[in-house]
């Protein structure tokens, strides 16, 4: 990367100016090499005059020119370099530089873009994780296409990525779609029944009592266990939410199933090991968790005076297991709704004795459907819900991805299902496939005439001289260091932005230069 070439420059010279005694080694690290926002300001720029200029209390400026001079004796990269404002140092590439860079894209090829910044870090990303008690909403494909989007990023710059679902098979909403399938199975059978207050009322459910009526009939009519018609609901669902997922292009490593914490003794050891540190109490006969002793305001119940286990005890124990298994860095990624629960989990995990900070929790905001600028409403309860698959039968598979990554985790999300379907440059989504198509264009209509593309060592690139082709050339050379900055950010986004961006560059350069 043409960034790193400059930033081991700048490193080299101020080593160099340590060593003579030009500055102190206080500034190490501490300054940044970026890209500026204006083409006026060169190719990067660096604020390490600045950052010596504070350490050492000196004149930025004064430092400045000390760095200008030591960079002026590279005569391999650098074509020019300015002072500006309180002491930045400017730096203009040369043309040639720029020129040539094509030839490391094209040896390159598909690993373009990637690298090893990641060092082999082993890293857990969980998440959608919704209850099997409906198909996927939307909120769940938002989330569902940021932690893809996220563990793809990671991968590409040299992270060990193992994705997770933490499949939440157990708890009072099992039981309630348990009741929903049974209510709904008795329906089909003729038999008068009242449906749950707080039931499940989508449609779904009566096509699962239907498959029941199918197979058993009315063997199950007169039963009061609520397993068979939980565990075909469960197993139903879970069909349906693992096929959508797979046309998103989503993969997930493992299925951990919540059942199992308790089967396996994982909540009664958790229980135990905090009674042990005196962090567990009982009070209204329900148990409760030393929380305050971790900076929350108050104490949690832990254990229900019905014996039933509130979220965070699930959660706390799920969290031990994550870490018995290793890895160096955690990822989980919810829905806002989760921001009060996050903190009580955190208070378990670091008085279970794990390292906390190891663990980064991302919440995104709702997603908003809208048409005809009016919002369509959608509940995981109601008839109305609009589902994953449902929007991607509307939009397609490439569409729902982009759209979902156009803003940052923490925003609130409108998409709108018009402008997605519209085949015009208003589209993001046309937008950048347009300029790929042109791209396809252009290499169809040579092929037609005999010319075929050649290697970089057959080329002349000094011919690439345009503004828009030079232009073109130094956005796509900071293509891995965006890939690097999202991944490390976990910011997707960024990628969103990026080829919105690159594809603006082509379109100006393709309506000026018509091939």
């Amino acid at each position: 990367m043409i960034r790193a070439c400059v930033k081991e420059i700048i490193d080299r010279c101020f080593a160099q100016g340590v060593q003579n005694g030009s500055w102190s080694e206080a500034a190490t690290g501490k300054y940044t090499v970026e890209v500026p926002k204006h083409e006026n300001q060169g190719d990067f720029s660096t604020n390490i005059a600045m950052v010596l200029g504070g350490v050492e209390k000196r004149n930025p400026r004064e430092i400045a020119a000390l760095l200008a001079k030591m960079l002026n004796q590279d005569d391999g990269l650098i074509e020019a370099i300015e002072i500006a404002g309180p002491g930045f140092v400017n730096i203009t590439i040369k043309k040639t530089t720029w020129q040539q860079y094509i030839k490391q894209i094209e040896a390159a090829g598909d690993t373009f873009g990637r690298s090893a910044v990641g060092g082999g870090r082993k890293v857990m990303v969980e998440f959608v994780s919704a209850n099997p008690t409906g198909p996927l909403s939307v909120g769940h494909g938002r989330q569902a296409i940021l932690g893809d989007s996220i563990a793809r990023l990671l991968t590409a710059t040299g992270h060990d990525v193992f994705r997770e679902y933490y499949y939440n098979n157990a708890g009072r909403q099992m039981r309630v779609l348990g009741e929903s399938t049974r209510a709904r199975y008795l329906e089909l059978l003729g038999v008068e029944n009242s449906f749950p207050e707080d039931g499940y009322q989508g449609d779904y459910i009566y096509d699962i009592a239907q498959e029941l009526v199918d197979t058993v009939g009315a063997g199950l009519r007169d039963s009061k266990d609520l397993e068979p018609f939980q565990q075909k609901a469960e197993e139903a669902i879970f069909t349906t939410i693992s096929a959508t997922l797979a046309r998103m292009g989503i993969i997930f490593d493992n299925y951990y199933n919540e059942r199992s914490l308790y089967d396996d003794g994982h909540i009664d050891s958790v229980i135990a090991e905090l009674k042990a540190k005196d962090l567990i109490y009982e009070k209204d006969e329900a148990t409760w968790f030393k929380t305050t002793e971790f900076g929350q305001e108050k104490d949690r119940v832990m254990v229900k005076s019905s014996g039933e286990p509130t979220y965070r005890l699930p959660d706390i124990a799920y969290h031990r297991e994550k870490f018995k298994r290793n890895f160096d860095w955690l990822i989980d990624i919810f829905g806002s709704d989760h921001i009060a629960t996050v903190p009580d989990v955190m208070a378990g995990v670091t008085a279970l004795g794990y390292d906390a900070s190891k663990v980064t929790v991302i919440l995104h905001q709702f997603v908003t459907l809208m048409r005809e600028n009016k919002q369509v409403k959608m509940s995981t309860r109601k008839a109305t819900f609009i589902t994953v698959d449902e929007l991607l039968d509307e939009v397609g598979t490439d569409a729902a991805r982009f759209f979902f990554m156009m803003r940052k985790p923490d925003s609130q999300l409108e998409f709108d299902l018009d402008l997605a379907t519209t085949q015009s440059q208003e589209n993001p989504v046309y937008y950048v496939q347009y300029g790929h198509a042109r791209l396809c264009s252009i290499l169809s209509q040579a092929d037609g005439k005999g010319v075929k593309p050649v290697s970089y060592d057959h080329i002349d690139s000094s011919l690439l001289c345009e503004h828009e082709e030079i232009q073109l050339l130094k956005y796509m050379a900071s293509f891995p260091t965006m890939i690097e900055n999202a991944a490390l950010e976990l910011a997707p986004h960024r990628v969103i932005f990026y080829l919105m961006e690159l594809a603006g560059l082509f379109h100006s350069y393709y309506n000026k230069h018509r091939v």
